[in-house]
This record gives structure tokens, C-alpha cells and sequence, in this order.
């Protein structure tokens, strides 16, 4: 409770005007509907949803935004998530929360839950130009949606244009696509990037979201057993093999050292990741701080499907059972999915690939569109291409604790800290801690 309490009193409290509409983030304010509270109150884990709300919305007259930010490292946003959901029904009108975000990982655990309501009944009916998978995601076992996504997140592999040239001879796309088409020919061109004093990936963990997007089972069966998938097993394979051949690092995905390897002296070929890790794993590399600093690789990229098709999260926009905003949620939520100015600044301004089809279509197929990260690439086409594959299976409400807890435990072992056993063992006993309901090999 001591730590439960920190946290919460450590969280970022911010302030600020929004509520959806079809502009460019001014505009006239309309008066507020009548009923809805006075305070709508938003919890999130980081600035990004935030920042888009306050450029593409504004507010209706007479309410206040309000927004907790709490870091979502381990459960701690989940945690203070909880605590304020499972206070709804006492907390005071202006405390109330009224919607929240979730990602993939864990969004069954809300949608399945009676902390969240029925989108529907509040006026978000149209999701003709959604993807599947996202109203999939956001809907409980009986089909009713309680949420929408603002992204679709299909993912590819961005390799470093110059890195191709030298070791394959080519950075055209196809042709580049074509030489990692599948896991053998994408250890092969490792090896050539080794004989280069290249490395293939920046981190053990890089294509870790390929292999478990591409999984034949959950992580937990019907019997609350935990069970390590082939595609799991074959991507610990790969880490230690590329970790002793000297094809990647033993560094995080999110870790700095990883990260560097994006910029004007970074020697990887490539990285793994949907239209969100431009902005959060290669910021190095991009924008005007990596320009001042001389790291700037802004053009020196392309994007491919890879060896793989996948997808890799999303942030789901939750409507908070209780919340004394019922119109404001319906707004915000209807203007994230169907309102084509808004989608389309996502694309144009934010490099973002949106939960709207026909926009997405509509950049695609623009000759004159193009990602300056990326040469002038038309990344929304790839994207869009691989939209088509996603599939939401195999989830669980212990995702995140899974995922990152394989990935934790093992990198002990590629270290050589301890043994491959005790590495695993580690990760059970971990789990079993934070999931005792799960039944491990060992606890």
C-alpha cells in the first residue's frame, strides 16, 4: 500500500482544454450538453494520445480535461488504474474516471470486466472503417464493444538504407525484401552484415514481437497452465545465437544503448516495429535535436514486411463505467475512427497509421505521399498491405507480465549471469509472484 501510495502521489496531474471535434485544434467551444459533468478525466501511461487530444479537439464550454499520467513500467499504471476504477462508485463527480487507455497485452483484462460499458449505447455505432481486429479487441465475450482504438498497428522491419547497400548491394525495397523473406535468409544476410562489422539487430529483444504475434497457443491454457509456444522457444533460440555470434546486443528494446544504434554512428541493419516506433525507439535519430547533435539519419531508412507479418499494440480508448460524461466519450471516440480530418493529420502530421480504412487507403495510394524518415517511402502503403493479415488470437489477461518477464529473465542468461535453467526458473518463480492463479513448471 506504501508503494500503491507513492506512486499515486508521484502521478502527473495535468490540466488542459479538449473534447473532440472536426478542426485543427481551435475553433469555437460549444456549450457543454446538458447532464454532462463538469470534469472529464482521462488516465493514461505517457503524453502521446495526449498531445493528438490537444491538437485535434476542443472542448465544449463548462468542462475541464483532466489528465493522470502514470508510467507504465511493470503494472504500475494498471495498478493505480485499478485502484481508481474500483473507487468509481464513491469517488466524488469530478474524480470519477472517465475514460482510460489500455493496450494490447492487457485490454482484455478492462473489456472483459464491469469497469467498462457498452460504446454503443452511447452513440459510437459506426465502425465500417475500423479494422477488424481493433472493435475485436475492445469487445467482451457476449460482443458487446466497449472501447475503440485510435491506430492500427501493423509492424515491418525498417532497415538502414546505407547498411543495404553496402552489404546486399541494393536498398531498394523489393529487392531487400526478397533477401529476408523468412528466418533463413534472414540469418544469412546477419552473417554478411557480421563479415561487415554490422549488426543485424540493436537488441536480443528486437524481433521478440514478431515471433510472439505469430504464436499457435496462449501463453496460459483453459486450465490456467503456463505453456511456451514453439514461436517463443525459436526466438530464445535465435537471441542466443545472434547474441554469441555477435549479431546483436544484450540491451533492451527501450534501453539507450539500444536506441543509439538508430543514429548517424549506429551499426545496426535494422530494427522491428509498427508507425508509433519512429517516435519512441529512434528518436535519436530523427528530428531536430539529432540534428544539432550530428546523429541525424532523417532519409537513410525503408520499411518491408520481413520475414514475417505481424502486428505489434495499439492503445485502445475506454469508456469508464460510471462516467457522467456520456456524450463527450461518444465525441471523442467517434471523432478518432470516423472523422477523415482528423485521421488524416494523424498520418500527415504525427507519421501515425490510423483506425480508419479509407483514409489509410487514400494516403496509399497517393504517388506525391511519402515518410521523410524514410526517403519518401510511402509507408502508409506497406502498412496498409499488412493490415490486411492482422488476427487478435491468443490473448490472455497475463500478457504483460508474460511477455516482459520472458524477455527479463532470459537476457540473464544471454549475459552469462546464470544458467539457461536458472534463467527460466527465475521467470516462473516471477510469474507465479506476480500471477499466483497460474500454474508454472516450477514456482
Amino acid at each position: 500500500m506504501k508503494k500503491l501510495l507513492s506512486i499515486l502521489l508521484a502521478m502527473l496531474m495535468v490540466l488542459s482544454l479538449a473534447a473532440c471535434a472536426n478542426n485543427n485544434g481551435g475553433g469555437s467551444e460549444e456549450p457543454a450538453e446538458e447532464g454532462e459533468g463538469k470534469v472529464f478525466h482521462i488516465y493514461a501511461w505517457n503524453e502521446e494520445f495526449k498531445g493528438f487530444f490537444e491538437k485535434y479537439c476542443t472542448v465544449p464550454e463548462g468542462i475541464e480535461v483532466v489528465w493522470t499520467i502514470v508510467p507504465n513500467e511493470g503494472t504500475q499504471y494498471q495498478d493505480a488504474l485499478d485502484l481508481a476504477l474500483m473507487n468509481q462508485d464513491s469517488a466524488d463527480a469530478d474524480e470519477k474516471v472517465d475514460m482510460f487507455l489500455a493496450e494490447s497485452d492487457y485490454i482484455l483484462k478492462y473489456t472483459h470486466s464491469e469497469y467498462t460499458q457498452d460504446v454503443k449505447a452511447l452513440g459510437v455505432t459506426d465502425f465500417s472503417n475500423t479494422y477488424a481486429y481493433t472493435v475485436e479487441a475492445a469487445s467482451d465475450d457476449a460482443g458487446v464493444v466497449k472501447g475503440v482504438s485510435f491506430q492500427c498497428c501493423p509492424a515491418g522491419m525498417i532497415y538502414r538504407r546505407s547498411i543495404a547497400q553496402d552489404v546486399l548491394g541494393t536498398d531498394d525495397p523489393a529487392e531487400v525484401q526478397a533477401a529476408v523473406s523468412d528466418w533463413a535468409k534472414f540469418d544469412e544476410v546477419a552473417a554478411k552484415c557480421a563479415e561487415k562489422g554490422y549488426l543485424m539487430t540493436a537488441s536480443y529483444a528486437e524481433d521478440y514481437r514478431v515471433f510472439s504475434n505469430n504464436t499457435s497457443s496462449p501463453w496460459v491454457d483453459a486450465n490456467g497452465n503456463l505453456q511456451i509456444d514453439p514461436a517463443i522457444q525459436t526466438w530464445m533460440d535465435q537471441a542466443e545465437n545472434y547474441v554469441n555470434n555477435g549479431y546483436t546486443l544484450t540491451s533492451g528494446v527501450w534501453d539507450a544503448e539500444t536506441t543509439e544504434q538508430a543514429a548517424k554512428d549506429g551499426k545496426a541493419f535494422c530494427f522491428f516495429g509498427p508507425a508509433w516506433y519512429y517516435n519512441f525507439c529512434m528518436g535519436p535519430a530523427f528530428g531536430d535535436d539529432a540534428v544539432a547533435a550530428g546523429t541525424d539519419t532523417v532519409g537513410d531508412w525503408a520499411l518491408v514486411e520481413g520475414p514475417q507479418a505481424y502486428f505489434w499494440g495499439g492503445t485502445w480508448l475506454l469508456a469508464a463505467t460510471g462516467s457522467d460524461n456520456p456524450t463527450m466519450l461518444a465525441d471523442v471516440m467517434n471523432a478518432f475512427i470516423n472523422d477523415e480530418e482528423v485521421c488524416s493529420n494523424l498520418i500527415k502530421n504525427e507519421a501515425q497509421f490510423t483506425n480508419n480504412q479509407s483514409v489509410n487507403n487514400k494516403f496509399a495510394a497517393d504517388p506525391d505521399f511519402g515518410n521523410p524518415y524514410l526517403g519518401g517511402q510511402n509507408d502508409t502503403a506497406v502498412f496498409a498491405e499488412g493490415a490486411k493479415n492482422i488476427k487478435f488470437q491468443n490473448q490472455t489477461i497475463y500478457d504483460q507480465g508474460c511477455n516482459e518477464g520472458i524477455q527479463n529473465a532470459f537476457v540473464e542468461f544471454l549475459k552469462g549471469t546464470v544458467t539457461k535453467e536458472e534463467a527460466m526458473s527465475n521467470f516462473y518463480k516471477a510469474l507465479k509472484e506476480k500471477y499466483p492463479a497460474i500454474n508454472v513448471p516450477e514456482a
